[in-house]
């Protein structure tokens, strides 16, 4: 592997790790085969919401609100209770992620801070700006140690670097990193996985991939587990060419799960079902 290439693009080699390019090659043929269903040429809108719905379920499923599809379409208040409030959170960031592509590669951070706030949806000064020295982050799930607030800040910038530089990395491995980075930082005082995964969900949106939203990750990164999922994540953690390649690998196989949910979708709309 060329330090000259690493150094001068760090997302680049991550395709040369054990797996990574069959998982991005495997990703594409199954995102485009969803786009090439014939349901898709008269009713992409309906796809694209039903997504979203699916995925703000699947995202909120992960921060311990495990609902019901059809639950999620039959209430209207998402203010009552937690549970309510983690999925009225994770609703607001998969319709407002579509709104935030034009700002991400020139400012990723911006976006992220737009993010916490639209899943608080409250003015309280600690939303939507990073933690400060001895607060902490409340997101259950995620037990790895937690960098302090001088590395999480480094690492933030170092993120955003790698962003409005951009990378000739496939979207699938730069989503993959700025998920596991923003859970590994968790760089809020909450809600940090269902920003992470709705950042996530920009990349692929943005970079192409998935330029229709129809192939939720969240979905496949619930159906797989929280169990696989924090294992996973424990991968990315490590540094190591090993976990790297799991993390991205398991987020291969959450795209793939998100787009054979629409092709689901897809199949029923054609029989008249749904």
């Amino acid at each position: 592997m060329s330090t000259t290439r690493a150094a001068a693009d760090p997302l680049a080699p991550l395709v040369d790790l054990p797996g990574v390019a069959e998982a991005v090659e495997s990703v594409r043929t199954t995102v485009d085969r969803v786009y090439g269903h014939r349901v898709m040429r008269r009713r992409s809108n309906e796809i694209s919401s039903e997504a979203a719905l699916r995925g703000a379920r699947g995202s909120a499923a992960l921060s311990g609100a495990d609902w019901a599809l059809e639950e999620v379409r039959r209430r209207t208040d998402f203010g009552s209770e937690p549970e309510a409030q983690t999925m009225g959170a994770a609703l607001r960031l998969c319709a407002e992620a579509g709104q935030l592509l034009s700002i991400w590669k020139q400012s990723p951070l911006r976006v992220l801070a737009r993010l916490h706030m639209v899943a608080e949806a409250t003015e309280a000064p600690e939303v939507g700006r990073p933690r400060l020295a001895g607060e902490v982050a409340d997101e259950p799930l995620v037990d790895l140690p937690l960098p302090d607030a001088d590395e999480t800040a480094a690492r933030l910038e170092g993120l955003a670097g790698l962003i409005t530089a951009g990378s000739s990395a496939p979207a699938l491995v730069t989503a993959a990193v700025v998920h596991g980075e923003l859970l590994a930082l968790r760089p809020f005082g909450s809600r940090n996985g269902l920003v992470a995964r709705a950042a996530e969900r920009i990349v692929l949106i943005g970079s192409g991939l998935d330029p229709k939203a129809i192939c939720p990750a969240e979905v496949g990164h619930a159906e797989l587990g929280a169990e696989a999922y924090t294992r996973a994540l424990a991968g990315y953690a490590s540094g190591t060419a090993e976990g790297m390649a799991a993390w991205i690998g398991h987020c291969a196989r959450a795209v793939a799960l998100g787009a054979r949910e629409s092709t689901a979708v897809c199949e029923a709309l054609q029989r008249g079902a749904a």
